[in-house]
């Protein structure tokens, strides 16, 4: 029975091991690169499979949870930046938005009156101080 168990063992652990290497982003692997370590545990199946989860990939997420993909990404920098990089991409509400939209609607029809008022005025209006 334990001739079939471990050779199964170390053939799920091989293909475990590939999938999570593939996967990764190269951020979150250690010590080597994504290709070699894909080789080692091609050609060191068990010792390369250990290793890659001992060593070779990060554990590391945001609050310490593990990380892994769909976790919050661990930033490096500044905090004020990273705050503004934060809210800059951050998605806005309807009402936010319809906000922003009536400011734009403002600008551009403030900005029409004054082409207007300048038109009206004449060339000699335009440039009071020469």
């Amino acid at each position: 029975m334990a001739e079939f168990v471990i050779p199964l063992l170390v053939f799920g652990l091989t293909i475990a091991s590939l999938i999570d290497i593939i996967t990764r982003d190269e951020s979150s692997i250690q010590h080597l690169p994504k290709l070699v370590w894909v080789l080692l545990v091609i050609f060191l199946p068990l010792i390369g499979g250990i290793l890659w989860f001992t060593i070779g990939r990060s554990y590391l997420g945001a609050g310490g949870n593990g990380g892994g993909r769909y976790a919050e990404p661990i930033h490096r920098g500044e905090p004020a930046a990273l705050h503004a990089q934060v809210t800059a991409t951050r998605v806005k509400t309807t009402e936010q938005e319809l906000a922003d939209l009536d400011r734009e609607i403002e600008f551009y029809e403030k900005q029409a009156r004054l082409k207007k008022l300048q038109e009206d005025a004449g060339p000699d209006a335009a440039s009071p101080g020469l």
